[in-house]
């Protein structure tokens, strides 16, 4: 009895604690703070951990990390990729046969799933990504980085039975902390969460987001003391009629960035066509990367390395013009033979290498120019990040957060709002949406569209539709009903599968004198016209104006034609306005925000 009344204690506990959280602001503020915290933590501890391994697996020597190329054992160059992507494509392999399903990104969750996010499903990208990255080929963590800190405030939320809006900011939350802490830039780790994974900017994500980023990042910095993605030194003046060629080179960016999105779905096909089985690919993958990386070491690992090596040496045009072919080679064969990681950090390496190229080139032309060629470097990067991203503020921010100085950042603006312009009106995918139109995924952002296939026609539909069978008499059908009764009855068959409907109302117009001998067969329409209960709102409003209809019915299924219910024009479309306006309220923070009445004094 003492157990049962403990239990039921510790329950009822467990239900104020859920109800508290989901209903009081200040205290998800709080809770996003504290787990932004551990993010910081736990992606602190990763981003030592993935040193250390690269230290061992690739004998590196000093400071140096693997993307800058020094100090590399070339037999470990020639092993180690290919031995990574054998073992990454047998475990890859048996993981499929025990959980076939795809992994659920943060960008999906919110999009489709409400910010539901599996843990088990997270860590396994997790460490399909550790491993990828510990191989040494052209992928970055931050896929599974931003995997990891968006599943741990996902699982939080779903823990505390969050709302739907919600809990997308807690995903977001999660995401923007990780990345904060990997690049040691809260303001660019919170726009990540806006514009990739939350969607759209609100007021009401702000200071959740903001608590989990900034905790993040002075967590981060507490426990290794970091020295920032770049060192970039001081700066000459930018003359104002510069910054026309900040958007030349972002409108080129754009082009790149797009040839780079391509590149991997090229590889990815090129490698399916070989006749060998799939969980071999990433050791072909691996050995077609190790051949590269014997002639340009520099081609190994995510960048970040890289990056500060492109600023603190002069390199010549030629070299860069190889490191920046080899690089996108690189990084869409690793991607396309299956390795686990993003774009986002090869973005950044390649975007700092074309604008580093677009200097050079300026420079041969206007001789007086080589001194901007680092400002240049720095609006490449951002310019092509941001286009293969999708993450224009993002970008604008690390520069700024980087640098400390406005001019450059300005610049940047100017070059990443033309890149990402350009990109989205003509390709209109990021690297993200991308993949998952490639998968059959017909989302362009994380844009909370998965409310509306909750919204199913089967959920709206009024259980009571009025039918009569295909050979009752119009007499019959009169006396049945009377005018006002119904607006609409539906037509069976004999065996109940559905013939067609009939205006109530125009069976009492007229005075025919064949009521005795035509049934309701005779005049029933519209046969090839009738809602799923499976589709959606937006399905069936699409379908009631191409039709111009008032009511269908609603069927199980094509080949189940029996009627369950019926579905009017104006009911949908009421309660499609509703579920607007409550997403809407929800993103603003405003609970009343459509009520028309007043409020209490």
């Amino acid at each position: 009895m003492d157990f049962r009344l403990s239990a039921f204690g510790q329950a009822r506990r467990i239900l104020l604690l859920q109800g508290r959280l989901r209903s009081n602001e200040p205290t998800q503020i709080l809770v996003c703070a504290v787990f932004g915290a551990l993010v910081g933590a736990l992606i602190s501890g990763l981003h030592y951990l993935v040193d250390v391994v690269h230290k061992l697996a690739f004998n590196l020597s000093g400071e140096a990390t693997l993307s800058t190329g020094l100090g590399v054992d070339p037999m470990r160059i020639l092993v180690v990729p290919v031995a990574g992507g054998l073992v990454l494509g047998i475990v890859v392999m048996i993981m499929r046969r025990l959980r076939p399903a795809e992994v659920v990104d943060p960008i999906e969750a919110n999009a489709l799933h409400g910010g539901r996010m599996s843990m088990t499903d997270s860590l396994r990208l997790l460490l399909a990504t550790f491993w990828s990255n510990a191989s040494g080929v052209a992928v970055g963590m931050e896929a599974g980085y931003s995997q990891l800190g968006a599943a741990i405030l996902a699982k939080v939320g779903q823990y505390f039975r969050l709302r739907r809006s919600d809990q997308r900011i807690f995903v977001g939350a999660g995401a923007g902390a990780a990345i904060a802490a990997a690049f040691d830039a809260p303001l660019a780790g919170a726009f990540y969460a806006f514009e990739l994974i939350i969607g759209g900017y609100s007021v009401r994500a702000l200071a959740p987001v903001a608590a989990a980023t900034l905790c993040a990042t002075l967590v981060e910095r507490a426990i290794v003391h970091p020295t920032g993605l770049f060192f970039v030194g001081p700066f000459p003046p930018i003359p104002h009629w510069f910054y026309p060629m900040f958007a030349l080179l972002g409108a080129a960016s754009a082009g790149y960035a797009v040839l780079a999105m391509q590149s991997v779905t090229w590889a990815e096909r090129l490698l399916r066509r070989l006749p060998l089985p799939q969980w071999l690919r990433p050791a072909i993958g691996g050995a077609l990367v190790a051949a590269m990386a014997l002639a340009v070491p520099q081609v190994l690992g995510s960048g970040h390395g890289a990056i500060q090596e492109l600023f603190d040496r002069d390199l010549g045009l030629v070299f860069l013009l190889v490191l920046l072919v080899t690089k996108l080679v690189a990084s869409a064969i690793s991607l396309g033979a299956g390795f686990r990681g993003g774009m986002f950090s090869s973005s950044l390496l390649l975007g700092c290498l074309f604008g580093a190229v677009f200097g050079e080139v300026i420079a041969l032309i206007v001789p007086s120019l080589a001194g901007q060629q680092a400002v240049l470097m720095l609006v490449g990067m951002a310019s092509v990040a941001a286009a293969v991203i999708g993450s224009p503020l993002t970008m604008a921010f690390l520069v700024l957060e980087g640098t400390d100085n406005f001019p450059v950042t300005v610049g940047v603006m100017a070059s990443v709002v033309v890149a990402s312009t350009i990109v989205r009106l003509t390709f209109g995918y990021s690297f993200s949406t991308w993949r998952f139109h490639q998968r059959g995924i017909g989302i362009r952002g994380a844009y909370d569209v998965g409310w509306l296939a909750d919204l199913t026609v089967g959920r709206l539909m009024r259980a009571d539709a009025k039918t009569v069978t295909e050979t009752t008499p119009l007499a019959e059908l009169r006396e049945k009903f009377p005018p006002g009764a119904v607006k609409r009855v539906f037509v069976v068959s004999e065996t109940g599968d559905y013939v067609g409907s009939l205006d109530a109302s125009a069976l009492h117009e007229g005075a025919p004198t064949d009521l005795s001998t035509r049934t309701a067969r005779d005049v029933a329409t519209h046969g090839d016209l009738y809602l799923l209960t499976y589709e959606n709102v937006r399905t069936a409003l699409a379908r009631f104006e191409e039709k111009e209809v008032e009511s269908l019915p609603v069927l199980e299924s094509p080949t189940d034609r029996k009627v369950v219910g019926y579905l009017s024009e104006q009911y949908a479309l009421r309660r499609y306005n509703q579920e607007l306006e409550r997403r809407r309220s929800a993103d603003l923070g405003e609970r009343d925000l459509f009520s028309t009445g007043e409020r209490p004094r």
